[in-house]
């Protein structure tokens, strides 16, 4: 039996079997939350050339994304962070989260913010870990008490 080869790159998040990951959040996140504190960013919003869009896929198999979208010049947004329930546990978030913020560091953005829920302590564990802090909410997002938001300057 051989190792499992994990892979993140650039993938477009309209794909047939990304868009399958992408309800498979949205259910997760629907079970969590009411509508109005869901901040789901659809396929073709995440499309855009202001946007990256990167899947994880062991071997060939979608198991994860992350997504980042500019905000202003030096200022990007996080969005769509997930792993499949049966690949979580082995680090595939933290490498997730690396994944964008090396990209962003490339591109000269300053800092990146996330919007996560308050009921996800897994993910605000895998942040704060990760260096992220606690902010006000930013890009016209309202205050929610179900909402968390956060940012690292790299």
């Amino acid at each position: 039996m051989h190792e499992p080869r994990i892979s993140i790159a650039p993938e477009d998040p309209r794909q047939p079997e990304v868009r399958r990951l992408i309800d498979l959040s949205d259910a997760y996140m629907q079970a969590l939350y009411p509508p109005d504190s869901n901040h789901l960013a659809a396929a073709e919003v995440l499309a855009v050339p202001d946007a990256v869009f990167l899947v994880a896929r062991r071997d060939a198999e979608v198991i994860g994304s992350i997504a980042f979208r500019l905000i202003a010049p030096d200022h990007a947004e996080m969005k769509r962070m997930f792993v499949r329930a049966d690949a979580r546990g082995y680090g595939l978030g933290r490498r997730l989260l690396d994944a964008p913020e090396e990209m962003a560091r490339r591109r000269q953005i300053a800092h990146i913010s996330l919007e996560t829920g308050i009921r996800q302590a897994e993910a605000i564990g895998l942040y704060r870990a990760a260096g992220y802090l606690e902010c006000p909410p930013f890009a016209g997002y309202a205050p929610d008490p179900l909402s968390l938001f956060m940012t690292k300057y790299l």
